[in-house]
């Protein structure tokens, strides 16, 4: 195996540096940008009245679509960049800065949007008939009518004036603590004969040692470092939830999980659809969960054996090595996503490395004004991080098909719901890959390992995580939760779908400090749509094992305009109806095949 170290990213291409003359002058840009819109507002907008002719009117809103996408363009590039120095290095007090000066230019972006989200609001009546004139407002119809809909969620413009400027040091503030805190936490832990110093998703990562005593180790060291560090975290998820229920309370939303089917574009038929579903899989999951506890001479599983590999692999992989892999893979379903994989590793896209300072997790930015993407992961060897990485290039391609269509900022404004679509994609290509070629029990068995474990988080865990967040949504609204009653909240939605899969004893209370979904103060019930984005995704999956070639021109079609449409719409291209639970469970019959064989396998290795 390479003993190198994964790679870091490569971002030169965008900027030199954040000290650089091309970013300042990009900076100096975007705030040019953000004062024309105000002259733009004062001097255009704000004297369109009832006399205003539709022509008129849709040249008005053809400027403010050219100027809106001009300003997201740098905003994309340059948050982005500033990002990846934050999200790799927490102790970066220059891009801390840079990112704080940034955020106060796009509060102002943010208060203009409010004046123009409303005025697109007020032209409802004429809306169809200004988008009829004009071939810019037609191409962005669908932001459009969606904008139009949605203002009528908005406070007034004084109030959302406020409420923007009051973020940066209120919800957003406490959504930056949570990072710092959790990124700069390091542990002493005796690993090999030597005490090494590790970063938290290092010790996390340790959660998949083949040794049940460092497993163990691991997740005790673990539980005692957010027991130490619970009551800047608890204060943090109060403030932020508390700032979004008054926030939707003002809005005249119904409740959090109002706002976050909207912003997925989904309705709550399909969601129940989905979550029904989902709980009826819990018996299968159950089955392999005892299967697997079985094969490590248990009952129940421990929470530190969830992730414990079983089976056997030829090796782990160096990162050389995991690209090769997936390379040859994507190259069996499309030429044209494998030669984009080969750009993404030649050009040092992706940032691999485990270290002190970084986030955990893994993630995918685009970059517009490159046109390209930059991917995180915490490459460890093991299977589950090369899912991963496929994982997150599937969403770099989700990016590419965007870039090459030519889609506007405005086109490309995907949710969640359908934002996994090509990452699920691509992870089950692999996937299905690799057990296919398995001709050996043991690593067929290790294959179904890696696989049901990551599918088993998006189901099962995804569902508690659901249950976790609605109840402390519902509970904040009569007052603040404490540390205990977060941990509470949380045993109990675990026991609720994990059920007898799992040592009620065991299960990880502290799930809520690091996970930093939760802290997203823009982004509320960050959980369902990655199910919806995995059943999605296999769904299609399922018919391109149909159809063949064939399939494939009209999945990236579905991919570039991920912008514009519902998933709704876009998933009845293929005949889907989104909205029956049938679709979901036929999903999950792949899952439960997976289920079947694991459990085969297992009884005859045991």
């Amino acid at each position: 195996m390479n003993n190198q170290p994964p790679p870091r990213w490569d971002l030169s291409n965008i900027y030199p540096a954040l000290s650089s003359i091309e970013f300042s002058a990009d900076y100096d840009r975007l705030k040019t940008q953000v004062q024309a819109l105000d002259v733009f507002i004062t001097n255009k907008i704000a004297f369109a009245n009832e006399q205003t002719t539709p022509t008129e009117l849709s040249r008005l809103v053809q400027e403010m679509l050219e100027r809106l996408n001009a300003v997201y363009l740098l905003v994309g590039k340059l948050r982005s960049y500033i990002h990846s120095f934050i999200s790799t290095d927490s102790f970066n007090k220059e891009a801390k800065r840079i990112y704080s000066e940034y955020e106060m230019v796009v509060v102002r972006l943010r208060i203009h949007e409010v004046t123009l989200n409303r005025w697109v609001g007020s032209l409802s009546p004429k809306l169809s008939t200004i988008i009829e004139q004009n071939p810019i407002c037609q191409a962005h119809a669908f932001y459009l009518l969606e904008t139009a809909e949605q203002s009528q969620y908005q406070m007034s413009e004084a109030e959302e004036t406020l409420a923007a400027e009051l973020n940066l040091s209120g919800a957003s503030a406490w959504n930056k603590l949570q990072g710092t805190v959790t990124s700069q936490l390091s542990v002493e832990f005796e690993l090999e004969g030597e005490i090494k110093t590790l970063s938290m998703p290092a010790l996390i990562n340790l959660r998949s040692h083949p040794d049940e005593q460092v497993r163990k180790r691991a997740y005790f060291s673990e539980i005692e470092t957010w027991e130490n560090n619970r009551e800047p975290l608890a204060s943090a998820l109060n403030g932020i939830k508390g700032a979004v229920n008054t926030l939707n309370r003002h809005r005249r939303r119904d409740n959090a999980l109002h706002s976050a089917l909207d912003s997925a574009r989904i309705d709550r038929n399909t969601l129940q659809a989905l979550l029904d579903a989902m709980a009826g899989s819990f018996p299968d999951f159950r089955r392999y969960f005892k299967a697997k506890a079985s094969c490590l001479g248990k009952e129940q599983l421990a929470w530190w054996d969830i992730f414990a590999p079983l089976g056997k692999l030829t090796s782990s992989y160096s990162f050389p090595e995991a690209c090769d892999f997936i390379l040859e893979h994507f190259g069996d379903f499309s030429q044209d996503l494998k030669a984009y994989a080969q750009r993404a590793f030649e050009n040092n896209w992706i940032d691999a490395e485990q270290r002190v300072g970084k986030r955990g997790g893994a993630f995918c930015m685009a970059i517009p004004g490159v046109n390209e993407s930059r991917l995180l992961c915490n490459f460890d060897g093991s299977l589950d991080q090369v899912f991963t990485l496929a994982h997150e290039l599937g969403h770099a391609y989700h990016n590419e098909c965007c870039f090459r269509a030519g889609k506007t900022e405005l086109q490309r404004i995907t949710p969640m719901t359908l934002a996994e679509t090509a990452s699920i994609f691509c992870e089950t290509i692999m996937t299905e890959a690799v057990l296919e070629q398995s001709t050996n029990p043991d690593e067929e068995l290790a294959i179904l390992e890696t696989a049901l474990t990551s599918d088993a988080q998006v189901i099962v865990d995804i569902y508690s995580r659901y249950l976790f967040e609605k109840e402390v949504f519902e509970r904040r609204e009569e007052a603040e939760l404490s540390a205990d009653e977060f941990c509470e909240i949380m045993g109990r939605s675990q026991q609720a779908t994990y059920g007898d899969g799992l040592d009620e004893k065991y299960m990880h209370k502290y799930m809520w400090t690091w996970k930093p979904h939760y802290y997203y103060p823009g982004l509320s019930f960050y959980n369902f749509p990655y199910t919806f984005g995995m059943l999605f995704g296999i769904g299609l999956f399922a018919i391109y094992q149909e159809r063949g070639e064939s399939f494939i021109p009209t999945y990236v079609d579905l991919l570039a305009n991920t912008g514009e449409a519902t998933p709704a719409d876009l998933a009845a291209r293929f005949n889907i109806d989104i909205r029956k639970q049938d679709f979901w469970e036929a999903s999950l019959g792949l899952i439960k095949k997976r289920i079947d064989r694991y459990c085969s396998l297992a009884a005859t290795l045991t």
